[in-house]
């Protein structure tokens, strides 16, 4: 089986695992189940960007967002700051990986709409996220950062801008169920497939934008 052949075959398996996730786990509670089939959607990505010879960044970046993924999966405030820690640093991966490919930020209407909404999810996030506040905000300056640079990108890598908005929207989305909706809100039954849906599909496009194979 040839590199590109087998990175095919991990990627089919990573969307089945992605689709199984979202279908039986992403609403469910914490369960041994779930973390795995969680880890599994991602580290599959991962392991497919050994396979295609990626950038050592692109590699760490989805290995990262599997960890945050496992930690994410589990219960409580530690497990939380984990997996927001493993996240924070594959954004870092995936800015300096934007820089490299020729990103660069811009004075135009999409940089300021990103700056706008980064400032706007900063100021409610400290407000309702406690203890947590510094972490979570460290976190959204990081995202919003990415965000800029991916939409001063240079032609040919629309694949790329999109995963990065994408990224946004699921972890904006992410803010306001963990942080800001209410818990009886109507907006929660939607809330666990938005999140996972734009995320998974955000980790597959980087992978698809800035390997140096294009995914069928």
């Amino acid at each position: 089986m040839t590199d590109l052949a087998t990175a095919d075959l991990l990627v089919g398996l990573s969307l089945i695992a992605a689709i199984w996730f979202g279908c039986r786990y992403c609403w469910q509670p914490p369960s041994v189940a779930k973390s795995i089939v969680k880890t599994a959607s991602v580290a599959g990505l991962a392991i497919a960007g050994v396979a295609l010879a990626a950038p050592p960044l692109l590699i760490a970046a989805l290995a990262l967002g599997a960890v945050g993924d496992f930690c994410l999966s589990r219960a409580g405030d530690k497990a939380f700051l984990a997996g927001l820690s493993a996240f924070a640093l594959a954004h870092l991966a995936y800015i300096a990986l934007l820089l490299q490919v020729g990103a660069s930020v811009s004075a135009d209407l999409p940089s300021l709409i990103v700056v706008l909404l980064g400032c706007v999810m900063a100021v409610l996030l400290f407000r309702t996220t406690g203890k947590l506040r510094w972490p979570v905000v460290g976190y959204v300056t990081i995202i919003a950062v990415m965000g800029l640079l991916a939409v001063g990108l240079p032609a040919g890598y629309a694949l790329a801008l999109i995963a990065a908005l994408l990224f946004m929207l699921s972890d904006t989305v992410l803010g306001f169920e963990y942080f800001i909706l209410p818990r009886q809100s109507r907006l929660r039954v939607a809330t666990p497939f938005v999140i996972w849906v734009t995320y998974w599909s955000a980790q597959a496009l980087f992978l698809a934008a800035l390997a140096p194979y294009s995914l069928p």
